[in-house]
């Protein structure tokens, strides 16, 4: 699973009452020609000024930057009980030397674990011939399967790297995470260590991750089902994947209706795209600091923990549907219901507890977000039906 979290900032202590007064008048002095104050407020080690703008929130934004910054601070522009707050936070150490080693033997890790998953897919007639090599070259019978997962892996951080630096944000590189099972991977992650500049940029870091990857993971999809086949249904049963509508629409434009007693023999690099699009489907559930949680604050601000909220608990609801559905069924039994059901609930859990709904907001969270942008935030939403697989769906079924 790909998270991308943003570190919660440890505020220092609070000076002294005199200090913070000192403080207090000076950041006032550098404030009130651009924001009609009507009153102010000394939150521990936060000064905050309320009442309304004499200019537009980019500029005050620009201008409060340069002002603050030799005093210390950070400015935030915030609405609070209808008028606009200037929130001034002790200045964040962005400048963090990133340990570039450990991102290098992360990925050399990641690379040697799903080349080893990567043996559990076959499909690829050349490759599968390396399975008999009496040397370490037959472990790139796996390569189809990890080359195209680590392409759409990266590729996707890449896409929130990039942009982050486009946008001056401090961001680290990819970290790849090697697991012993299933696809090898549990994905990558990148760290920031400063806030977005306002939501415009927000969304644009955080769209660039799923879209970037999906370019690479679509066309691999469909050049991987140009190499795939159908085949009778083997006598010892077989493991298969469930379908996504996506995953579906494109085998069926592919290969038809699949008549009984055949089944889809799919390429490695089919399957390594279903694995990019489940968990590019997972990091775009609208909440916390997931993907599609910074698009979500980024189309409806502070309603953005609203949204988390009931995404999970529409989770549960698809789950115990999916479990009811599943035991009401003809042959129908308790084993099978909770195998349909399962991923639902797991999801649900994984995201309250290790996700969670916080999000930091922008340095700028009252400039709103261009129409543009809400127009591929809403479609950036959809593509999460079209990629995750259907409640009555398990994740890994064996037929």
């Amino acid at each position: 699973m790909r998270w991308w979290p943003f570190r919660a900032r440890r505020l220092p202590l609070p000076p002294p009452p005199d200090e913070m007064l000192v403080a207090e008048d000076r950041l006032r002095r550098n404030v009130e020609d651009i924001l009609a104050i009507r009153d102010r407020q000394i939150r521990g080690p936060i000064v905050v000024f309320r009442g309304e703008l004499t200019t537009e929130p980019a500029r005050a934004l620009d201008l409060l930057i340069g002002r603050f910054r030799p005093l210390g601070y950070t400015p935030y522009l915030r609405e609070e009980a209808g008028l606009v707050a200037v929130q001034a936070w002790p200045l964040a150490d962005a400048a963090t030397r990133w340990r570039i080693g450990v991102n290098l033997i992360l990925f050399v890790l990641t690379c040697a674990s799903t080349l080893y998953a990567g043996l559990s897919f076959v499909g690829s007639p050349t490759f599968d011939a390396l399975r008999s090599a009496p040397s370490a070259a037959r472990f790139l019978a796996g390569a189809p399967f990890a080359f195209t997962l680590i392409a759409i892996l990266g590729v996707h951080e890449l896409g929130h790297y990039f942009t982050a630096r486009h946008y001056r944000a401090s961001v680290s590189l990819p970290y790849f995470i090697p697991a012993p099972f299933l696809f090898g991977t549990l994905g990558a992650i990148i760290l920031m260590r400063s806030p977005a500049r306002d939501r415009n940029s927000l969304f644009d870091i955080a769209a660039a991750g799923p879209l970037a990857g999906l370019a690479v993971a679509l066309p691999a999809c469909l050049l991987g089902f140009a190499w795939s086949s159908v085949v009778p249904v083997p006598t010892g049963g077989y493991m298969a994947f469930g379908d996504s509508l996506l995953t579906w629409g494109i085998a069926y434009l592919r290969f038809g209706h699949i008549p009984p007693g055949y089944m889809l023999f799919t390429h490695p690099m089919v399957d390594a795209a279903w694995a990019g699009f489940l968990v590019t489907a997972l990091n775009l559930f609208p909440v916390g600091q997931l993907d599609g949680g910074r698009i979500a604050y980024a189309l409806f601000g502070r309603h953005h923990r609203k949204i988390g909220k009931a995404t999970v608990g529409g989770l549960l609801l698809v789950g115990a549907a999916a479990f009811v559905w599943s035991l009401r069924a003809p042959g129908g039994d308790a084993l099978s219901a909770l195998a349909s059901s399962l991923n639902w609930f797991v999801w649900a859990g994984v995201i309250s507890l290790l996700v969670g709904f916080h999000h930091s907001p922008p340095l700028d969270d009252l400039s709103p977000i261009s129409p543009g942008r809400r127009i591929v935030g809403i479609a950036c939403l959809g593509l999460m039906v079209l990629l995750i697989p259907p409640p009555l769906s398990p994740l890994v079924a064996i037929r």
